[in-house]
């Protein structure tokens, strides 16, 4: 798949919403395809290669997982084995649903690239992270570059690497995100999307950390072309990010909402529908006799009125139709005709 051009894509997150589970990751494959979603996105990662064993859990992950601790020993715990990976890979080619993976580390995106993902997904806490840009540029695969926490000056200079190792601009996709979980509507700023599209002339999306889905239903109606939701099997589990994530019915019902959505925006060209073209005759307004009308009479507002009448001669023609004389008789409330 080419990056998108209409459709929005949508990204079912599962993340780490499986608490290290295989079998409750391939059940949320086959939820996110009776949602209809285009992709089921997970994360790998080394929890040692990826945070040191002295940093304490974040702020939100100590509320949703009701403890403290640290990221390290939390992460472990919702890891899965590169095994793992490539059995949900296949399942999601057997179901029909695109896989992607976010990658936190160098071995981990190396491994992720050998699933041959259509996209890499490159988180917001990488959008810094020379190297690792530089790494998932080179692969040559589409980029969706989240932006929580970054300033436009950090997203120019991700993009300049992007771009100075090659990939094309028409392969970025940049999502403007909030990272919190859950993040609230007013932090959100929907519009960055049109700024990003603006200064960098790239296609945009929204990573959605908001509970409920008005915000991704908006980010679609604002032209987004990535939409990407964290979802979960059930949000009273303990972990980090099942508090902020969709019930399977609540993915089920954004996807539908944006599909709607999309049919609703059409082409931006003002013509009537055929089902209005159908109705145009019955709801527009036509030249009537307001009293009954002898041939010869001359034609005006004391003897004419616009109504509904089926047909005849529309509402449009009033000016060209004053002074004419009748050509027959008229009763009262017959349309006139040519």
């Amino acid at each position: 798949m080419k990056t998108p051009k209409k459709r929005c894509l949508v990204i079912a997150e599962a993340g780490v919403n499986h608490n290290g589970s295989f079998l409750l990751a391939k059940k949320m494959i086959k939820v996110a395809v009776r949602a209809g979603a285009d992709f089921i996105k997970f994360q790998t990662f080394d929890p040692n290669a990826l945070v040191t064993s002295s940093v304490a859990k974040a702020g939100y992950q100590k509320i949703n997982t009701r403890s403290t601790g640290n990221q390290q020993r939390m992460l472990a715990k919702l890891r899965l084995e590169d095994h793992h990976f490539v059995l949900l890979r296949n399942e999601c080619r057997r179901q029909g649903v695109g896989f992607l993976s976010t990658a936190f580390d160098s071995v981990s995106l190396e491994f992720v690239e050998s699933l041959k993902p259509e996209f890499h997904k490159i988180s917001s806490g990488d959008i810094d992270n020379i190297p690792f840009l530089r790494q998932v540029a080179r692969y040559g695969r589409p980029v969706i570059l989240s932006t929580g926490m970054a300033t436009m000056a950090e997203i120019r200079s991700a993009l300049a690497v992007l771009l100075k190792e090659g990939l094309p601009k028409s392969k970025v996709i940049l999502l403007q995100c909030h990272t919190e979980y859950p993040s609230q509507p007013f932090e959100i700023n929907l519009k960055v999307m049109d700024t990003f599209r603006k200064k960098f002339g790239v296609q945009t999306g929204l990573s959605d950390h908001t509970l409920g889905i008005p915000v991704s239903l908006a980010a679609a109606a604002r032209g987004a072309k990535v939409v990407e939701k964290h979802f979960t099997l059930n949000r009273s589990m303990k972990g980090p990010d099942h508090r902020a994530s969709l019930r399977p019915s609540e993915l089920a019902e954004m996807v539908r909402g944006i599909r709607d959505i999309e049919q609703a925006l059409g082409d931006g060209l003002k013509r009537p529908s055929v089902r209005e073209k159908r109705l145009k005759s019955h709801v527009r307004k036509f030249l009537v006799a307001a009293r009954p009308i002898r041939t010869g009479e001359r034609l005006g507002p004391a003897n004419l009125v616009l109504k509904r009448a089926g047909g005849g001669i529309p509402a449009s023609r009033w000016d060209a139709w004053l002074n004419k004389k009748a050509k027959r008789n008229y009763r009262r409330d017959e349309a006139i005709r040519a």
